[in-house]
């Protein structure tokens, strides 16, 4: 009883502050060496592109690209400034969609599974306050450096079909920022349960749907969705669950945070029947957005993560 009244009270209200004068990036025209535009600084390892339509008209032309082709399933649709407008606040334009192909997918987690937490694709599309319409998502470099995916034959599949849809809907080529490469395992916590894996699943949603500050927005059965297209995979659930009154603050500071909101947690089985949840760290999270001086807020983040970690974790 003390953990979830600690859990209710650290994710019912917290800011966080962020560097206020992020550096620009010029994107130069290599044809005539001018400046095109100039957007934020972004986080490591995206490719993104600046939409030449309205933004909320270029994330309806993904969604419908997405519904047409029938190896893509959308999971989930995440409208950050309705959920920021529901608690009070103002957030311009922010939208993101969780979406996947298993055939693509699968393949990266029977390598590791800890690629199933960056899993489903995901892409991000906002407009920021000096009026850039962007859209990103997290580039196959990045997810191959942290999980250890050099030779995955999906990847440049993966990798060929985000910039094909990203670069229809924003009617833009796509970009990549400046780094992209982050070490095997970086900013990822896992912890071990003492428990199965369908107990371990189990306690996490119930602790989650027990606490009123938390929505669970979607989950996803990696393990199910390999077998539907005659793949196997071990064990592999993920849920993804947000809160407003803490991801608001975030995205108000940089709106590209909304990439790695809402919160997932990961609950795999590896070969010895070994079963971890699995989490973004939010000091590396912060770290990727160009966050500093946040120490206080992000170690209260860090401990309510843990919190519903340690309770799906240990049986009573």
């Amino acid at each position: 009883m003390e953990k979830m009244i600690l859990i209710l009270g650290l994710l019912a209200g917290f800011s966080l502050c962020s560097q206020n004068d992020q550096d620009e990036i010029s994107i130069t025209d290599s044809r005539t060496n001018t400046s095109i535009i100039e957007v934020p600084d972004l986080p490591n390892g995206v490719k993104y592109a600046e939409s030449q339509t309205r933004i909320a008209g270029a994330y309806n032309s993904l969604k419908q690209a997405l519904q047409k082709n029938e190896a893509i399933s959308i999971v989930a649709e995440v409208d950050h400034s309705a959920n920021a407008k529901s608690i009070g606040e103002e957030l311009d334009y922010t939208s993101v969609t969780f979406f996947g192909n298993p055939v693509l997918g699968t393949p990266l987690m029977q390598r590791n599974q800890l690629a199933g937490l960056d899993l489903p694709q995901k892409v991000l599309f906002y407009k920021d306050a000096e009026k850039n319409e962007l859209a990103l998502y997290n580039s196959v470099e990045y997810l191959s450096s942290r999980h250890g995916l050099e030779g995955v034959l999906t990847l440049p599949k993966i990798s060929g079909a985000l910039e094909n849809l990203v670069s229809a809907a924003t009617k833009s080529e796509v970009e990549i920022s400046p780094f992209q490469q982050v070490g095997e395992g970086e900013g990822i916590v896992s912890i071990t349960s003492n428990q199965n894996f369908e107990n371990t699943y189990s306690d996490l949603k119930t602790f989650l749907q027990n606490n009123p500050n938390i929505k669970i927005i979607a989950e996803l059965d990696h393990q199910a969705n390999a077998a539907s297209v005659g793949l196997d995979l071990r064990a592999t659930k993920i849920i993804i669950f947000g809160n407003p009154n803490l991801g608001t603050p975030l995205m108000q500071k940089d709106q590209s945070f909304g990439l790695d909101l809402p919160h997932e947690m990961l609950v795999w089985e590896d070969a010895d029947g070994k079963v971890s949840i699995s989490y973004n760290d939010p000091f590396f999270i912060a770290e990727r957005h160009g966050f500093a001086n946040s120490d206080d807020v992000l170690n209260k983040i860090k401990m309510a993560l843990e919190t519903i970690a340690e309770n799906a974790a240990t049986s009573d």
